[in-house]
């Protein structure tokens, strides 16, 4: 997975493109994030999670209320996604990652995780962070290889526009 691991789980800081859109409906929730069209369906409704021999990309995730806040465990993650590039952040495949997702204001949402993984780290860690709403929508993530030339595609499209100006005003 590419988006250098923000889709999760865990949801990592990215250095762009690194909105996310959830979206929740009786029996799931599902978040988008913005780099790479990721999306992540975390199923409420799930008595147990998949055999072992099933590891979706994103792993296995469900999710129940506890309260105001919504708690998410994943398991059977899949090995091609055990080292998050760039941050250079390793997850075992047989790691268990559990989300809480807590609204703390109408525009804040606090995510907090918990990485179980004795194959890789000696206990137990932790980390959180405060999502903000974003103003506008989320636009579609794609690559511009004329970046370096922008500059020029701006000018020669101005350029085109002036054009087309003068010769209807005639």
């Amino acid at each position: 997975m590419p988006a250098w691991g923000a889709a999760g789980p865990p949801m990592l800081n990215a250095p762009y493109s690194n909105l996310y859109q959830i979206v929740q409906t009786r029996d799931d929730v599902a978040i988008s994030m913005e780099a790479n069209h990721e999306v992540r369906i975390i199923r409420l409704t799930a008595t147990g999670h998949l055999p072992a021999h099933i590891r979706p990309w994103m792993g296995d995730s469900i999710g129940r209320w506890e309260g105001e806040t919504l708690v998410v465990e994943t398991t059977n993650r899949n090995a091609a996604e055990e080292l998050k590039q760039p941050n250079g952040l390793y997850i075992s495949k047989d790691a268990k990652v559990t989300e809480r997702f807590t609204r703390t204001a109408q525009d804040r949402l606090l995510y907090e995780f918990t990485v179980e993984d004795p194959a890789a780290y000696s206990r137990t860690w932790r980390a959180q962070m405060v999502f903000e709403t974003a103003k506008g929508p989320t636009y579609e993530y794609a690559c511009h290889e004329g970046n370096y030339a922008m500059r020029g595609i701006l000018a020669g499209a101005r350029q085109e526009e002036a054009e087309q100006r003068a010769a209807t005003a005639k």
